[in-house]
């Protein structure tokens, strides 16, 4: 099996199986921290536990900019083995790491690499999702961060009570086994390629078609009415640019803002959930279980979402992900009952990671393909100035909120605003969809364009 034959779900698997060392590699440090807390010979606060998070994010920031930045220039395939062997390693170094100075210098590489996968594996399976299933294939490949989060949160809740922290890194390193299949087994974007060949790279048939089309449109760029940041796939459609082309600027802003409260939320919670519980009198290995919990209900809000969405719109699921996170940590700042503790830790996740899954999945089909995984890149990059502050605002929590119930409410809060501002955000680009109608033939069988016809 080469690349080119590669089946479709074996690529989709592929991008899930990336997306799960991600999120292992991601989410595992909330999971160890209260291993790092316990343990004298680290010498870890929780203030300095809290800025070493945000300093590995800012990592995280950096590989989404360069990602958005370089895929839609170098490749969604080559952007994806750079960026599982920067991480691959990472952990390694990580686990190898002689004192926590250290450990948070290969942190900061391991997020580098974390950064650029998650919006290239996106807009792979975006693109090669089969008709009419983009939302569920989109959606199934979007499980692999939380799947990651829960095995990273059931290997330290097993490991990190007896063998402390370096083990549960070492594990991270295995990805290397998936930098070998990706290698052999992913091709290239066909939506690159196509684009790269458009420029003149390789393909002289694009080429003639482009002077042929050049010639019936003549008449009409004489009278000056060609609006090249109308019309998808032209240079001004293009990169950065695009994403504030005429109509886009305010759509774009909304989508940044929204990433920014989900991830300042979500980053926050699976950073200091542990040590929270722990600090309301529940065990190391008891505490590390209510993330379990938290990335259980991450998994089965993503499948249930990602149904509803392929009925509906991924934008009403954002919508509804933020609801039931808001309103599942008010059920957590009410509430002393353990049970009831489980339950809205369980919901939060339901509308925590299952809400950034699916802003992921109403990002990658509102941009034109040109420019979906710049703009994807992007708007991760901005969500991740939430995610930095996530740790901060999560040791405030854990410190001047105390309980469990107190540092909830802090949380609630962001994810109610994002419920509000997810309203607002638009629900399909209204740029390309207006050019692609203006474009589209009137009957079905209609032969090539004349010049009287272009002119009307």
């Amino acid at each position: 099996m080469t690349p080119k034959t590669t089946p479709t779900w074996v690529i989709l698997f592929l991008c899930f199986l990336a997306l799960l060392a991600d999120g292992y590699d991601l989410y595992v440090y909330g999971a160890t921290l209260p291993g790092f807390l316990s343990n004298p010979e680290w010498g870890v606060t929780k203030s300095l536990a809290g800025t070493v998070g945000s300093i590995a994010l800012v990592g995280m920031l950096i590989g989404s900019l360069a990602a958005g930045t370089l895929t839609d220039r170098w490749g969604r395939r080559r952007l994806l083995l750079a960026s599982l062997a920067t991480f691959s390693i990472g952990m390694i170094l990580c686990a190898l790491a002689p004192d926590f100075t250290w450990f948070a210098v290969f942190r900061f590489l391991t997020c580098l690499g974390v950064g650029g996968v998650l919006p290239t594996a996106v807009a792979l399976a975006n693109e090669f999702a089969p008709k009419g299933k983009v939302s569920l294939s989109v959606g199934a490949v979007l499980l692999g961060p939380p799947v990651g989060s829960l095995v990273g949160a059931l290997v330290a809740s097993g490991i990190v009570v007896d063998h402390g922290v370096r083990p549960v890194y070492a594990l991270g390193g295995l990805s290397l086994i998936l930098l070998a299949a990706v290698w052999f087994l992913l091709p290239e974007s066909e939506v690159f390629l196509a684009d790269r060949a458009d420029r003149g790279a390789s393909d002289a048939a694009a080429s003639s078609r482009r002077l042929r089309s050049a010639s019936v449109r003549s008449a009409s760029i004489d009278q000056g009415t060609r609006s090249t940041s109308a019309i998808p796939g032209t240079r001004a459609d293009q990169g950065i640019s695009g994403l504030f082309a005429t109509g886009r600027l305010l759509p774009t802003l909304l989508l940044w803002l929204v990433c920014l409260l989900s991830m300042l939320t979500m980053f926050g919670l699976t950073t200091w959930l542990p040590v929270i519980m722990q600090g309301a009198g529940f065990s190391t290995q008891s505490s590390i279980t209510f993330l379990s919990v938290y990335s259980l209900g991450c998994i089965i809000g993503t499948i249930v979402i990602m149904i509803i969405a392929q009925r509906t719109a991924p934008k009403y699921m954002v919508i509804l992900g933020f609801t039931i996170a808001a309103l599942a940590l008010v059920l957590v700042s009410a509430t002393q009952s353990p049970a009831l503790l489980f339950v809205g830790i369980f919901f939060a996740g339901v509308g925590g990671m299952g809400t950034q899954n699916m802003i992921n999945d109403h990002i990658a089909q509102f941009y034109p393909p040109r420019i979906r995984a710049t703009g994807l890149g992007w708007a991760l990059a901005i969500g991740r100035f939430g995610a930095i502050a996530g740790p901060v605002y999560g040791g405030l929590a854990a410190t001047i909120g105390g309980s469990p119930n107190a540092a909830a409410v802090w949380f609630a809060v962001p994810a109610a605003l994002g419920a509000i501002v997810a309203i607002i955000m638009p629900l399909r680009d209204r740029l390309t969809s207006g050019a692609a109608a203006a474009a589209a033939p009137t009957t079905p069988d209609r032969g090539p364009e004349t010049e009287k016809e272009v002119r009307a």
